[in-house]
């Protein structure tokens, strides 16, 4: 269970670094730029820490695929980006690849046991 919290946190905090950089390159300032290189490293110790129980294919298809989904949904909502159909299109094919590859992982553990 505290490996799927650190990949939970792997996500906010490359999430919290994605969306910094955005703001660093639309504001003046370094301030952006320090937050993102710090969330940024964080999410990769975090994502590290997860891997060690969750399989690397499922924690990086996680961590990619929920961050972008959430980093797409923030900077329509804060940096007024446009949401079009292809994009949502590709979000959802996003999702529903995210969910075969852990249902195919977990289909793969139980036919070994």
């Amino acid at each position: 269970m505290i490996y799927w919290l650190f990949l939970f946190l792997a996500i906010v905090f490359e999430v919290i670094g994605t969306l910094s950089m955005k703001w660093a390159s639309v504001s003046t300032g370094y301030a952006g730029y320090v937050i993102m290189l710090v969330m940024i490293a964080i999410s990769y110790i975090f994502l590290s820490f997860s891997v060690k129980k969750i399989d690397l294919g499922v924690a990086y298809a996680l961590w990619e695929g929920i961050g972008l989904l959430l980093i797409t949904t923030f900077s329509v909502i804060y940096f007024d980006e446009s949401l079009t159909l292809i994009k949502v299109i590709g979000l959802t094919t996003l999702v529903a690849g995210i969910a075969l590859i852990k249902s195919g992982t977990a289909k793969a553990k139980n036919e070994n046991n």
